[in-house]
Parts: C-alpha cells; structure tokens; sequence
C-alpha cells in the first residue's frame, strides 16, 4: 500500500467523522444554548430529558445533536420549565424549599429518603450534595411524610444515626449506575459501567481474563467528578464511586458476572493477533542457515573404536636410539664398543682390514 492511498483514507474517515460531528455540539455548548448550567444539563441528560449520542471521535464522551436542541427549543414554556425541572439545590436551600431545619434535612438525607442526584467538592474538599428541586418538593407535599417532617425522630432510625449510618453514597452510586446502563446500548458497554463502581480487586476477581478487563478498563465511563490523580480530592471521589463492601458490593458483582456472560455471548473482547511464522526461504542473496553436523574422529591402526588423541608440544615423538654393544675381538679381549654414529664407512673398512691381517 502505497502513501498516498494511506493519505487518501486517512482524510476520508477524518472527513466522515466531520460529517458526523457536525449534527451535533458538546455538552457544554448545548447547555449554553439551551440556557442550563452544566450540571443542570447533566442532570436532564440522565433524567432522560435531553437524549445524546456517542462521540465518534473520543472514546467516552458524549454529543447532543442539533435536531435534539431544536425539539427542547419547540416546547412550550422554554426555557423557564426546562430549567425548573432539572434545577439542583444543596442542603440549606432544600431545607428551606421543605420548610425543614437543616440538621432534619441532613438526617434525612442520610436515612436514604432523600436521593441525591449529583456531588462536587468544595475548596476545603468537602462533599456537597445536591439534590433535585421537583423531587422535594414531591417528598414534602407527600402526607406519609408529616410525621418525618414535622415530629420526633422514630427510635429505630435514631439507633441507626448513631451508629454512622450514611446511605447518600450508596444512593447516589444506584442513581448513576441507572443512568449509565440506559445509555449504553452495547454489553460490554454495559459491563464497564458496572465494573466503574467496584475496587479492582473484585473486577479481577469476577473477570480473571486480563484482555477482558483491559476491555473493560477502555470502556470504563469517565467518573463526574475528577481530580488530579493521587490527590486529596481524588481519593475523596474514589471513595464515594467506589462500593467496597457489604451487600451492595455482593449485588454488583453478581451484576458484573451476569453482564460480562452477556458480552461474552454478544463478541469477544478484542485479544492481540498471534506473530505469523513464515519459513525462511534461501535465494539468490542469501545464506542458508549453517547445519552443525559431527564430524568422523581419526582413529589409530589396530586400535578400532578408540580416537588418536592429538599430539600436542609436549607430545612429540621421540628418536629412540639404539645402546652399543661391545663384542669380543679375536684375541679374546674386548673392545670399546662402536657407536652407530662412529660406524663411518672408512672407519668401518680399516677394521676389517686388520682382522684379516690378523693385528690389532
């Protein structure tokens, strides 16, 4: 594949996902344009009020198109009913929207009777719940609800106060997984938000696969609230999005479980392709790989099946010379024996000459 062809499909997706991105605005420019604050735009995006789609050029995040902004525009009593509906309140202005002291509306919220809907962190890191207006609203006018309200706090519900008892986290974790499973439209999809909301150690636990996990993890929904990693802030967030114990952590992994079996029927996480092997061919170019063969050992003459070892420095062979013998000579008396280096030729003919002569 030649440059240009990879330029030339490289500018037509970039172009299709221009294409796409144009029908639709972020998040943020569609709260300005519909007159909502962002956390109040948040909010109706998981009432199911205002309906988004996926963000085809960032993993994660989400766009609100223009036919969906134009439709919110339509209705009747725009904007002032939009931003009635999905209006948030903290703590002191619920209480006085329910017409209760503050310190009631704390413990009330605390029971679980109030659900929050959204948290952030103020500039001393401390939680700040906020809670739906029309929802309180709803709660105080309910007639069951006088005696919460207006009287003493029933025993049991005090006992359980003193004992630390805070369900706003829990709550909350419920109300957002809700959100999340109704937007997600893929298994998978729907399996890293259940997972977003437990420790590591139990994903791991209920998914041992690590490419399914590393599939969870890209998927995993960014959490509302952020802070820089490792910071105060951050682990304040970790410990409210995280559900670490007790039964609610029994219930989302059974949930996580059952929907990772769900995704593993729909398509498999993706898993990196295996190397191919291809053999290696000797041409013109080339050279072949070497092949170590044993080679044959000498072996010595009559000495069949044992190997010659090698003559070394120290090894050479060595001229053996042969000792004189002395004779007797004719007289009866012996002669110094003769040397073979002294067996010169003339020498050897005087010798003789003299024995024939019969004279030493």
């Amino acid at each position: 594949m030649s440059g240009n062809t990879v330029t030339h499909e490289s500018t037509a997706l970039a172009e299709q996902i221009t294409a796409a991105r144009d029908g639709s605005v972020a998040v943020g420019q569609a709260a300005r344009e519909l007159g909502l604050k962002r956390i109040e735009l948040d909010i109706a995006v998981q009432q199911g009020r205002v309906r988004t789609v996926p963000d085809e050029a960032e993993r994660g995040r989400r766009r609100v198109t223009r036919a969906e902004i134009e439709r919110l525009r339509a209705e009747e009593g725009f904007p002032d009913a939009l931003r009635e509906e999905v209006r948030t309140v903290g703590t002191t202005e619920g209480a006085a929207l329910m017409e209760i002291t503050k310190a009631r509306f704390t413990r009330l919220a605390r029971l679980g009777l109030l659900v929050p809907v959204a948290f952030h962190l103020n500039r001393y890191r401390a939680v700040v719940w906020l809670y739906q207006a029309g929802e309180l609203r709803q709660f105080a006018a309910d007639g069951r609800n006088t005696a919460l309200l207006r009287r003493r706090m029933p025993e049991g519900l005090r006992e359980q106060l003193d004992a630390g008892l805070d369900l706003r986290p829990r709550n909350w974790r419920g109300r957002y997984l809700g959100h999340l499973l109704r937007r997600s439209d893929a298994p998978w999809e729907r399996a890293a938000a259940v997972a977003s909301l437990l420790d590591p150690v139990h994903v791991s636990d209920i998914v041992p696969d690590p490419y399914e996990r590393s599939h969870l993890r890209v998927l995993r929904p960014a959490p509302p609230v952020q802070g820089p990693p490792g910071s105060p802030a951050a682990h304040i967030v970790e410990s409210i999005t995280t559900a670490c114990e007790g039964d609610e952590a029994d219930w989302l992994r059974a949930d996580l479980a059952a929907e990772t079996e769900a995704a593993r029927q729909h398509s498999a996480a993706p898993r990196p392709l295996p190397e191919p092997r291809t053999p290696r061919r000797v041409g013109r170019g080339t050279v072949p790989p070497r092949v170590h063969r044993p080679q044959p050992r000498p072996v010595r003459a009559g000495h069949a099946g044992r190997p010659a070892s090698r003559p070394g420095p120290s090894a050479r062979p060595s001229r053996t010379v042969p000792r004189p013998v002395s004779r007797p000579s004719p007289d009866g008396t012996r002669r110094a024996p003769v040397r073979p280096s002294d067996r010169r030729p003339g020498a050897l003919r005087v010798l003789l000459g003299r024995l024939r002569r019969g004279h030493p």
